[in-house]
């Protein structure tokens, strides 16, 4: 897909995701809206996978680490076609297969993720395996800044370095908020790109939000020897102009005239793209 069409189609992911967390009364608002544009450049142009063949060997492999963030996984998921997209209606119901985190009962989900910090060790693993196979999938995850918190992201980070993993690609969503508050005034982990590189690993900045700068550091081949960390500095809430950077939408449901307003900004968004 030529990238405007991907900045099209993280607008209407976004749309999406209100549309079913509003119906669920359930959700990652926040969450889900500051990592679109990361999904959408890693499931629409660059990981290799297949919905008509998920379990099709040497597939790239994704592990939502952020795993509370749910809601933009199976939006993008059932848009791609893993699944029916009416299977969205059923969300964080009672037996669903769509729950509020990532489930491997359905097509297209790796591993059962939401424990934060279990997500990158998860992705060293698979990553080593693949080297030891000789296999040639990639493995990229997604964590959440406030979950650099917990001890065995640093753990998995240091394996990353010592089994010279240049098959693996990490992302942090850096929007500098969680449940509580700022990132930094819950457990500081500034600075934090010294701190990777300490541990021996190739990083990089990009605007989290900026799907050109996204497609074009995906694509870019690790460094021989070297796990890859990008920093991806996005907001929390993009898209929505009354919950950006506001961290009572982390976890908060929009009311029915929110909805609205919100939909109504995201199609005023489509409509400048089709102007440019």
């Amino acid at each position: 897909m030529k990238n405007l069409e991907l900045k099209r189609k993280a607008i209407e992911i976004r749309k999406k995701i209100l549309q079913v967390i509003y119906e669920a009364k359930a959700g990652h608002t926040g969450s889900d809206l500051s990592c679109t544009d990361i999904l959408v450049a890693l499931y629409y142009e660059v990981m290799n996978v297949d919905p008509q063949h998920p379990n099709m060997e040497n597939r790239d492999q994704y592990i939502q680490s952020k795993g509370h963030a749910s809601e933009v996984l199976w939006a993008i998921l059932a848009d791609k076609e893993f699944f029916e997209a009416g299977e969205l209606e059923t969300f964080s119901q009672f037996g669903s297969r769509l729950m509020g985190h990532p489930n491997n009962k359905v097509e297209g989900v790796e591993m059962n993720t939401g424990s934060l910090g279990h997500g990158l060790p998860i992705s060293v693993g698979i990553a080593l395996a693949g080297k030891i196979d000789k296999k040639t999938y990639h493995t990229f995850t997604l964590l959440g800044d406030g979950e650099l918190a917990e001890g065995s992201v640093w753990e998995g980070a240091m394996a990353a370095s010592h089994y010279k993993l240049d098959n693996l690609t990490a992302i942090i969503d850096r929007n500098g908020l969680q449940i509580t508050g700022k990132s930094e005034d819950v457990m500081s982990v500034e600075p934090l790109c010294d701190k990777w590189e300490a541990f021996g690993w190739e990083v990089v900045e990009v605007e989290g939000n900026d799907i050109d700068q996204l497609i074009k550091v995906l694509k870019e081949p690790n460094l021989p020897g070297k796990p890859k960390m990008i920093i991806a500095h996005t907001i929390k809430g993009k898209g929505v102009s009354f919950s950006e950077n506001k961290v009572s939408w982390h976890h908060r449901v929009p009311t029915f005239e929110e909805l609205q307003l919100a939909l109504a900004e995201l199609d005023n968004q489509l409509e400048v793209l089709g102007n440019d």
